[in-house]
């Protein structure tokens, strides 16, 4: 079995499946006026945890008049908040582990890489959201859980590597990040598409002083993108670094006041959304490859890939559009 697998057999049990039934069926009795409301409070306390702050609420209900449902109704997730704005095609994944900072253990990175998976699966989704809480968007990963770990615990259980699924998600995804992004936390921040900061925000690997190095990407993406000398410091060192330094060096696009983080980043994936799902997922792939390949395979796959979007509706209509100077509506085919 997957990595994952044991934690959505669990989660994908009837008893649950029973429970959520049982709520969609109380909502459909409200008065008309109220019952929509009330479908989108149950829904909530079917899907979420509990614990999911009123900041975070204010944030995600400020921003547009779409309709927030959580995007798979048969896989609510313990350590993780997930939600869907459907017009725009936005999904929305928060971290939920909040009295440890995020801290992201097994449990977690499951529910979150097997979300991903359901979006990348998923037509109605084209653009994703990931962030945390005010304080921290993930402090690190779970010490308690990994500190008795072996050599061959590690090894047999590919720790850390599977985490690695993250960076294969073939849509984009917008990091919002506010607070301590630290460690695992950070690594996995380093794994979207597009980083955003609030002005509160703070980047460190400090695996180094635990005795041991970063081991989920922090020593290869970093170096990619900060450079080589300020990379080698931070995770010799165990730093932190602010939001405008990290903005300075290239490691965030923007910095934003912590309030507005997730509403920008929310505001961007939209955009995004917007355009040609398929051109999009060529082009992410295209970037990609000038991390993976040298620069003449680079140059080489983004021509074929660039010559393959001739083959599309989307560009017909993208150009055509463009010539007959209107809006184009874009079918993803």
């Amino acid at each position: 079995p997957s990595f994952g697998s044991f934690f959505r057999k669990k989660m994908l049990s009837s008893a649950l499946r029973r429970s959520h039934r049982a709520v969609l069926a109380s909502a459909v009795t409200l008065a008309r006026p109220t019952a929509v409301g009330a479908l989108r409070t149950l829904r909530t306390a079917a899907f979420a945890n509990p614990s999911s702050t009123v900041a975070h609420r204010r944030a995600l209900g400020g921003v547009g008049t779409a309709r927030m449902m959580a995007t798979d109704a048969n896989a609510p997730y313990k350590n993780i908040i997930v939600e869907r704005k459907e017009e725009e095609k936005v999904l929305i994944i928060t971290l939920n582990r909040p009295k440890a900072l995020n801290a992201l253990n097994s449990g977690l990175m499951s529910e979150l890489i097997d979300a991903l998976e359901k979006a990348d699966a998923n037509p109605q989704v084209s653009c994703i959201v990931l962030t945390g809480g005010e304080k921290a968007f993930a402090a690190g990963a779970d010490i308690k859980e990994m500190a008795s770990k072996s050599f061959i615990d590690c090894y047999k259980e590919n720790f850390a590597w599977t985490w690695q699924a993250v960076s294969k998600t073939r849509k984009p995804i917008v990091a919002a990040i506010n607070g301590f992004c630290l460690g695992g936390g950070c690594e996995v921040a380093m794994m979207a598409d597009i980083m955003y900061a609030g002005d509160n925000a703070k980047f460190a690997q400090p695996e180094i002083t635990l005795g041991t190095i970063p081991g989920a990407g922090g020593t290869q993406r970093l170096v990619r993108q900060i450079g080589k000398s300020r990379a080698m410091e931070l995770c010799l060192t165990g730093e932190m670094m602010g939001a405008d330094e990290a903005l300075k060096l290239g490691l965030v696009s923007k910095v934003f006041p912590a309030a507005e983080t997730i509403p920008e980043a929310i505001k961007t994936a939209t955009k995004i959304a917007s355009m040609s799902q398929m051109s999009v997922e060529m082009c992410k792939e295209a970037i990609n490859q000038s991390y993976e390949t040298g620069l003449q395979q680079g140059l080489l796959h983004e021509s074929r890939a660039f010559w393959s979007t001739f083959a599309t509706k989307d560009q017909k209509e993208g150009m055509g559009a463009f010539v007959e100077k209107r809006k184009p509506d874009f079918k993803d085919c």
